[in-house]
């Protein structure tokens, strides 16, 4: 069974059909790929997949459950988490606490408990700072656990976001251009983080790009939408070399 199994996936706002006829399969460990031009319906797809907007048609499985039309809490602690094409950080707030926010769905303690600061709050902090510590770790940033999220180079904020995603224990990872406004040797440590991401984790990553070269060197399966339907689906090989694909996106501008 695969972990996300999308089906006929559609969204209409007013007479305009966004998204028509989406169809997915994503196992565990997947890299998988969505992409397309300005205005494809790729970022709406994500708001769909994560609750934020309500499909008109279609059914979305994940981990063999129906989320179709669930909210963002529910699906957070069904273990999909997301970044977003504009990084959304608290900025005052230090990196630690950036990465604990991403954990608030697995809290267990009361807010009596941390207004009296009980031995359940104290212990349920400490395991949560360990966490997110070891989290930054991974991705470099350990030494900057105590600064303000403000205070880091643009590269580390995106690699912040998604470690913030990852404190939630996802088994799906959505990553919403997150090359967006990267130079090419940041890019390329995001290609190597995302790859350990998938590795060290275990989960699935299903990512919007519109690097090509990110998406090209990345991903195992790529769907590639146009005003809101598919036109091409395969390995990277497969979609690189389909000319409708050529004509359409890689030649031209890749946002959504």
């Amino acid at each position: 069974m695969a972990l996300l199994e999308v089906k006929n996936l559609g969204i209409s706002f007013g007479g305009l059909q966004a998204v028509q006829g989406l169809n997915m399969s994503i196992e565990s460990g997947h890299l998988y790929g969505l992409i397309g031009p300005n205005g494809a319906g790729k970022t709406t797809a994500f708001n769909m997949l994560t609750g934020m907007y309500t499909p008109t048609e279609g059914i979305i499985t994940f981990d063999g459950v129906n989320i179709t039309g669930k909210g963002p809490e529910y699906i957070s602690k069904a273990g999909i988490a997301r970044t977003f094409q504009n990084i959304r950080l608290f900025n005052a707030m230090s990196v630690l606490d950036n990465v604990k926010v991403g954990m608030h769905n697995r809290v267990t303690y009361s807010m009596l408990d941390g207004v009296l600061r009980t031995k359940k709050y104290r212990d349920k902090e400490a395991e949560m700072n360990e966490k997110a510590r070891r989290l930054l770790d991974v991705f470099g940033i350990g030494d900057k656990a105590d600064y303000a999220a403000s205070q880091l180079p643009y590269g580390q904020q995106r690699k912040l976001e998604i470690c913030r995603a990852l404190a939630s224990d996802p088994k799906l990872l959505l990553l919403d251009e997150p090359a967006a406004g990267m130079n090419p040797n940041e890019t390329q440590e995001l290609m190597e983080t995302v790859r350990k991401v998938r590795d060290d984790f275990g989960i699935a990553i299903l990512l919007i790009e519109h690097d090509m070269k990110f998406v090209m060197g990345i991903c195992e399966e790529i769907t590639v939408l146009e005003y809101g339907k598919t036109i091409a689906h395969g390995d990277p090989q497969t979609v690189s070399n389909d000319p409708e694909v050529i004509a359409a996106y890689l030649g031209g501008d890749d946002e959504d």
